[in-house]
């Protein structure tokens, strides 16, 4: 099995941070980008989806830029002063970020990691699901509107507009939603 690398973006004005970090992000497993500026993270972070951001919030009460990349679908780890952990972990868990105390261990790190990169995972899986399903509501958006026009404009029941996108579509060898969008070419005011 091939492993999949996880791309990581560390944001952090404290070197020693840095330091103690980008040892456990090599490759292949890790493609790390680091920087110290976080209006170049928040502009790396526009331009490429990063699988994890880990930001370090200096003195535990700059978390704009973790609460701001926390609606995209990166996974957020935000490094907070021990003294103040319990505080800017309860402001920030309502964005779905995970906090880490610093300064941390290195097995507590590990395990940090581990945990986001399962959350990764299941964001990835939650957002496949979403675009099909929206996907499957346009279908039947559609197909209702095809339906409905049916319904006016030839004066069929439901059930038989129904009957006619099923046999119709079958018959000329097109997907229902390809038909529907024929007739409502065809019958839109």
């Amino acid at each position: 099995m091939e492993t999949e690398s996880h791309s990581v973006l560390l944001v952090s004005h404290d070197s020693k941070i840095i330091s103690q970090i980008s040892p456990f992000l090599l490759p292949p497993m890790f493609d790390l980008t680091v920087t110290s500026d976080f209006n170049e993270a928040r502009r790396l972070a526009t331009d490429r989806t990063f699988n994890i951001i880990i930001a370090d919030s200096g003195d535990g009460y700059d978390t704009d830029f973790a609460i701001n990349v926390a609606d995209s679908s990166s996974t957020v780890l935000l490094l907070v002063p021990n003294e103040n952990f319990d505080e800017i972990s309860y402001r920030v868990e309502c964005y779905g970020i995970l906090t880490v105390t610093k300064p941390f261990e290195p097995f507590y790190f590990y395990n940090m990691m581990k945990a986001a990169i399962a959350v990764q995972y299941k964001v990835q899986i939650l957002s496949s699901q979403t675009v099909k399903l929206k996907a499957k509501m346009e279908e039947i958006r559609l197909i209702n509107r095809a339906k409905l026009l049916l319904i006016e404009h030839l004066k069929m029941s439901e059930q038989e507009a129904h009957r006619y996108l099923e046999k119709e579509a079958m018959d000329r060898g097109l997907k229902r939603t390809a038909l529907a969008e024929q007739i409502i070419k065809t019958y839109q005011d």
